[in-house]
């Protein structure tokens, strides 16, 4: 089998959260046809225990331990002019040396990177067939957060804003293919920088059906005898934690006008202070738990109300396989292939997504559901999206294409 070469800025297992998510089943596809040699960094002490499982699938494995807190602090510290942070907090010594030894003593053939900030230990490399699954438009994301925070954060992130955006638009031109998160995500990204319209394409995110699955009986985590309505994702992220501050404060007291007796379940690792103090009559904060699948299975409904969100929401797409009836934001709902108001209610602002769920709690829409899971069957199967990468990557033998087509540059949003 050929060679790949795959780098991933986090140890792209277990697959319980977005990224991880998305990473593992890129990584799982290509080793089907792949002998992968994976170089990756660990920020969490926790994953190294998760080695065995990615040495099983792949050829070789080379994991770099980081400390966050110190590479923050070397990437603040070596601040350049016109160079983001984010390459620097993501830079290893070690990691970097890896590369170039196993691009020198293996026959690789391909690359594979997950993330800009990993793109740096390729950038300039000749002779290989480059794919970068930027994911999601991150120079937006700062750009984003910066009118949400005070100086000098609100500064730092404009001006990561600006260094990231100039790299992106450069590793487009620089790799063969970039992949995005969506087609919404690779559009946007083609209206920001329209030179790049030809060199880019999105491969969806999906959802393990086998592992979401309606077949399967889990115990209820719920007390009996109320309404139960769950936010899931990881809980030190500040879209997340701003997501669910504003429900509490915003959306669930007029949901309490009609329903007193409601509880909100904010499932995740990993709380921060502003998510903990929401405790109180109603308002449960469970951090990391095993499994999110019973929380999903036994709520009345889920919530996604992010006012910031890039590429795809996994949480909106796990609630909608299990079947679950999903209110979500404009924001939260952005490059997922579903019908708003068939498979999923949309709303923007705290008294339209107070109505939704009120509508739903008063079994307004029963078959929401159903029609949210088959959504998702339809469009975000892991083992349709994932094709798009043996155009990409043909197997040994394959004869097709060598890249899918790319987004035409006038075609309408």
């Amino acid at each position: 089998m050929p060679e790949l070469l795959f780098l991933s800025h986090r140890l792209p297992y277990p697959p319980d959260k977005g990224e991880k998510i998305r990473a593992w089943h890129i990584l799982q596809h290509l080793a089907k046809s792949h002998d992968i040699h994976l170089g990756c960094l660990a920020d969490d002490p926790a994953d190294l225990a998760q080695l065995g499982e990615l040495r099983r699938i792949c050829a070789s494995v080379a994991c770099f331990r980081v400390s966050p807190a110190l590479q923050k602090a070397r990437a603040i510290v070596s601040m350049r002019s016109g160079r983001p942070l984010t390459i620097d907090a993501f830079h290893s010594r070690r990691l970097n040396r890896w590369v170039a030894d196993t691009l020198s003593r293996r026959a690789v053939q391909r690359i594979f990177v997950f993330s800009s900030a990993m793109a740096g230990y390729v950038t300039g490399q000749q002779g290989y067939t480059r794919v970068l699954d930027m994911v999601d438009i991150d120079s937006e994301k700062w750009r984003a957060y910066a009118p949400h925070h005070r100086w000098p954060m609100r500064s730092l992130y404009m001006r990561e804003a600006d260094t990231l955006l100039t790299l992106e638009r450069r590793l487009v031109h620089d790799f063969d293919l970039t992949l995005f998160v969506s087609e919404a995500e690779a559009r946007t990204f083609i209206a920001i920088a329209p030179e790049s319209h030809d060199r880019v394409y999105w491969l969806d995110n999906g959802v393990d059906l086998s592992r979401f699955s309606l077949t399967q009986a889990f115990p209820s985590p719920f007390p009996e005898g109320q309404a139960n309505i769950v936010f899931t994702g990881t809980m030190d992220y500040w879209p997340n934690i701003d997501a669910v501050n504003w429900f509490v404060e915003a959306v669930l007291p007029l949901i309490r006008q009609s329903h007193p007796a409601v509880r909100f379940w904010i499932v995740g690792a990993t709380p921060s202070r502003a998510v903990t103090r929401l405790r109180g009559p109603g308002v449960i904060v469970t951090g990391r738990v095993p499994d999110v699948r019973p929380f999903l299975a036994h709520a009345d409904l889920a919530v996604a109300p992010l006012r910031i969100a890039r590429g795809v929401q996994n949480k909106v797409l796990e609630a909608m396989a299990m079947a679950r009836p999903v209110v979500a934001t404009p924001e939260a709902f952005e490059g997922i292939r579903a019908t708003p108001g068939k498979d999923l209610l949309i709303a923007s602002t705290a008294d339209a997504i107070a109505r939704s769920i009120v509508e739903i709690l008063g079994n307004h829409h029963p078959i929401l559901g159903l029609s949210a899971r088959a959504a998702v069957q339809r469009n975000h199967d892991w083992s349709k999206t994932l094709r798009v990468l043996d155009t990409v990557f043909p197997p040994a033998g394959d004869t097709r294409d060598t890249q899918p087509e790319p987004v035409p540059a006038n075609a309408a949003l």
